[in-house]
C-alpha cells in the first residue's frame, strides 16, 4: 500500500499478528488480510471473519482511536444504523508505536458516487442517521475536529486552489467558495456530528444504509458538515430529498455545500498521486458543485 503521509508507519498483516498473539491471544490462530481502502489516517486488516484491527498511520489519527473507544458505546445503541464496536484496545508495542483497536465486522460495502442504486432511499437513510446524531445529548462530548466556523478553513482552502491553478476553474470555485464563506453562522447550541461522511466511510447492503464507520473526526459543533454527504455521494436528484430528511436551512446548506468544496480543494492536490479514489471523489465533487451552480 503507498504511503500518503511523510510521517506514515509501516503496517502489514505480519505486524498485525504479532500483535495480536501478543496483546490477544484468544486470535492468535485467525488469520489477518489487509484490506483496500481509501481512508488516509488508519489501515484496517479483517481477523478471521468477524473482526477489523484498525491502526493510525500516522500521529494524527492517534486521538480518534482514543475517541471512537470512548463515545463508541455510547453513541451507537442511540443511533438507526450500526456503527463500529470496540472490542479490544491494543497498547503500544514494538512496531507499532500508538495505540489500536479491534472492532467487530460490519456488513455491507463502501457505495460509489455517481453509481448509487437507489438513491432516494438512501438519502432518506443518510437524513435519518444525521437526525439521530444530532439529537444525542452533547454534553461532555468533544469538539468535532470540523465543527468550528467555516471561515477558519479560509486560509487552506485558498492555498490549495492556488496549488490546483489549472486544474480546476479557480475563479468559478473561488467564487463560490466565498459565497460560501457569506452564509450565516451557526446560531444554536453546538450537536453531535460525524464529521466525515463520505463514501469510504458509509456501508450498503440491499440498496440501504447498513452503517457508518470511521468516527474519528465526530465531535459536537456546527453540525453543516454532515451535509457533505450530498455532494460527494449523493446524485442531484437526491439531494432535495436529503436536505429535507435533515431539516436544514438555506444558510446551513451554504454551509455544507461549502464544507463538501473546501474538504475536496484540500484533499485534491494532497492526495492525486498517493490516493487515487479519494482524488477521483474530490474531483466529483468539485463538478457536482459547478454544475449546481450552473
Amino acid at each position: 500500500m503507498p504511503k500518503m503521509h511523510a510521517d506514515e508507519v509501516d503496517l502489514d498483516a505480519p505486524l498485525v499478528q504479532r500483535l495480536i498473539a501478543r496483546r490477544f491471544p484468544q486470535w492468535a490462530a485467525l488469520p489477518v488480510r489487509r484490506l483496500a481502502s481509501s481512508g488516509t489516517e488508519n489501515a484496517m486488516f479483517r481477523l478471521g471473519t468477524d473482526l477489523l484491527v484498525r491502526l493510525p498511520r500516522r500521529p494524527g489519527a492517534v486521538p480518534g482511536v482514543t475517541l471512537e473507544q470512548r463515545w463508541l458505546p455510547r453513541l451507537g445503541p442511540l443511533l438507526p444504523v450500526a456503527v463500529p464496536e470496540p472490542v479490544g484496545f491494543g497498547e503500544p508495542d514494538e512496531g507499532c508505536p500508538w495505540p489500536w483497536s479491534v472492532c467487530r465486522w460490519l456488513q455491507g460495502h463502501n457505495p460509489v458516487a455517481g453509481a448509487v442504486r437507489d438513491p432516494e432511499r438512501l438519502a432518506e437513510d443518510l437524513g435519518a442517521f444525521v437526525r439521530a446524531l444530532r439529537r444525542i445529548d452533547p454534553q461532555d462530548g468533544p469538539r468535532g475536529y470540523r465543527g468550528g466556523p467555516l471561515r477558519d478553513r479560509d486560509e487552506p482552502t485558498r492555498t490549495a486552489l492556488a496549488e490546483l491553478g489549472g486544474r480546476v476553474d479557480t475563479g468559478a470555485v473561488t467564487a463560490l467558495w466565498e459565497e460560501s464563506l457569506r452564509a450565516a453562522g451557526h446560531a444554536g447550541p453546538p450537536v453531535w456530528a460525524h464529521g466525515d461522511l463520505s463514501p469510504g466511510n458509509v456501508l450498503v447492503d440491499e440498496d440501504r444504509l447498513s452503517a457508518v464507520i470511521d468516527f474519528g473526526c465526530a465531535g459536537v459543533g456546527d453540525p453543516a458538515v454532515d451535509l457533505i454527504v450530498a455532494w460527494n455521494l449523493l446524485p442531484a436528484s437526491a439531494r432535495d430529498t436529503f436536505r429535507k430528511a435533515v431539516g436544514a436551512d438555506d444558510a446551513e446548506w451554504a454551509r455544507g455545500r461549502g464544507w463538501a468544496l473546501s474538504i475536496s480543494l484540500i484533499q485534491l492536490p494532497y492526495y492525486w498521486n498517493t490516493n487515487p479514489a479519494l482524488a477521483e471523489n474530490s474531483r466529483h465533487v468539485i463538478t457536482e458543485i459547478l454544475a449546481e451552480a450552473g
